[in-house]
């Protein structure tokens, strides 16, 4: 995520995405991601928190607080400044190339999805 335009991979996407309504803890951003996909997207744990680490060290999320739940440590999370541009100019990204890819079967005669 050090490059200059870095695209996300779709489950970085909803992650980001995930936080953009507040912090959240591991298992409230692994629903949100599957809320926003219609379930067809289901980050399993060890993905979760390792794509948290590397986007932690990137810059794009931040520890937000944590709280003993049943005697167990849970960790928030929340989206920074550099993380939710990211999110804004992936958005965009993915936007043009649908508009492009729509535009081009309509000119084909392909039906739309």
């Amino acid at each position: 995520m050090t490059r200059k335009n870095p695209s996300l991979t779709e489950p970085q996407f909803f992650i980001l995405a995930a936080l953009m309504d507040g912090p959240l803890h591991g298992y409230g951003i692994i629903k949100a991601a599957e809320t926003a996909t219609d379930g067809r997207l289901r980050i399993a744990v060890g993905t979760l928190y390792g794509a948290l680490e590397r986007m932690e060290r990137a810059g794009l999320v931040a520890a937000d607080r944590e709280e003993m739940v049943d005697g167990r440590a849970r960790r928030y999370y929340r989206l920074t400044e550099d993380g939710t541009e990211l999110l804004g100019q992936e958005a965009l990204r993915m936007q043009q190339a649908a508009a492009f890819v729509i535009g081009r079967s309509r000119n084909r005669g392909v039906a739309e999805a």
